[in-house]
């Protein structure tokens, strides 16, 4: 068996989370669709978008799609949500071999398809071939359920309901000491005095060379990517999942924070989702209740979608900065390589310099954002590629939509 995964045009409809990453790499729950896809048997390859393509080469090594197809071939859409239940279900459907799509939302979740004969994707693009081949063969659909990310805002809805059950997958497959009930540790961790542990509702996982200072609060469940640091009287609480590499201090409750992003001082971040190589400075806090206690409404490119959730905190793209006790209102969404200061009471786009308290908004040139990338990949030691350099430029362009007024650049 072939399988495929690919990207739809609702894609776009999930940045900025899905700018600088495949969606198949978006956290959620402490897995990446990325890293329960090699329990499918069979030749993997991927259809994402152009820009990406030479990036998803080096960091996950899986070749593009053919132009031409034969055989049998299971296409998976790269916005399923990671839920290790799923996979299960997958699993079974590839088994029985049958050719049927699933469909979600007229979107194509899976499609199992056969090519008798060799068949080039002629198609303007790949989601028009794949609708075409199903309905000229008039492919059954299944009744399975595969839910699909639609909007930002429901990486942070599906995280606080699946994370339990990723977690004891995890668990079930880790080699972890468990140190009490419900914490299970790797190797190399290190745990600072007087941590208090609360598994009651989930387990607490911390993987590899991780160091958890003094005086910490972990509520379950929780999950601590390897070489992590959370810095004394931090408290995770109620489904957090930290990304390899951060470095983490505060109050964190309800989110996912993707490798490499810092928010090591004091502040409050709650049902949110970081993207990766985000720094917020000190006392730099969100809202993700409202004062009416009633439900969130997003703004997505002018349109307003209600998220049916009374707990929604903030979307924050990748490289984006915040200076010191930044404040952002509930249910705001923050672009790519943003540099943000005092309150924000507005969605931000990408690239911007966001200082809307102090009458300023400005651009932030992609030079100075690449420059920023290599001194952030050098305190990491991390080698900037010509594919890193790139995808900043190219965030930029497919951005640029983001920062204009009609014709005229994007100035308060």
């Amino acid at each position: 068996m072939n399988i495929a995964i690919f990207e739809d045009s609702l894609v776009n409809q999930l940045y900025p989370i899905s700018v600088a990453r495949p969606a198949f790499a978006i956290s959620c729950g402490g897995y990446r669709l990325a890293d329960l896809l090699p329990r499918l048997e069979g030749r993997r390859f991927q259809h994402v978008r152009p820009y990406l393509q030479q990036l998803v080469a080096e960091d996950y090594r899986i070749a593009a799609l053919p132009e031409v197809l034969e055989g049998p071939w299971a296409f998976i859409n790269a916005r399923l949500v990671p839920h290790v239940p799923i996979v299960g279900r997958i699993k079974d459907l590839l088994q029985h071999g049958s050719e049927c799509v699933v469909w979600h939302n007229n979107s194509v979740a899976l499609a199992l398809l056969n090519f008798s004969q060799p068949r080039s994707r002629s198609e303007r693009t790949f989601e028009d071939f794949l609708r075409k081949e199903i309905e000229n063969r008039q492919i059954p659909a299944s009744d399975l359920k595969l839910p699909l990310f639609e909007y930002p805002h429901e990486v942070i809805k599906y995280h606080t309901t699946i994370m339990k059950d990723n977690l004891e997958d995890r668990m079930s497959r880790g080699d972890y000491k468990q140190l009490n009930d419900g914490l299970f540790v790797g190797q190399d961790v290190v745990l600072g005095d007087y941590l208090t542990v609360n598994t009651g509702r989930g387990p607490v996982i911390i993987e590899s060379h991780t160091r958890v200072g003094p005086c910490c609060y972990l509520e379950g469940p929780v999950f601590i990517g390897s070489c992590a640091k959370l810095i004394e009287n931090t408290a995770l609480k109620d489904n957090v999942a930290l990304g390899h590499t951060t470095k983490v201090g505060g109050e964190v409750e309800a989110s996912t924070i993707e490798p490499y992003t810092n928010k090591q001082h004091h502040g409050f971040i709650g049902h949110s989702y970081l993207g990766s190589w985000v720094n917020l400075g000190a006392g730099t806090c969100n809202s993700d209740l409202k004062n009416t206690y009633g439900l969130v409404t997003m703004e997505y490119n002018g349109q307003r979608v209600p998220t049916g959730m009374q707990f929604m905190g903030c979307i924050i793209g990748d490289y984006t900065k915040t200076a010191v006790n930044t404040g952002i209102f509930t249910g705001k969404v923050i672009g790519v390589c943003c540099m943000v200061y005092g309150f924000v009471t507005t969605n931000v786009p990408s690239f911007t310099n966001y200082a809307r308290l102090f009458g300023q908004m400005t651009e932030v040139p992609v030079e100075v954002a690449v420059a920023g990338q290599q001194r952030m990949f050098l305190r990491r030691n991390v080698l900037q590629r010509p594919c890193d350099i790139q995808l900043i430029h190219d965030m930029y362009e497919l951005t640029r939509h983001e920062r204009r007024l009609g014709n005229e650049p994007l100035v308060l």
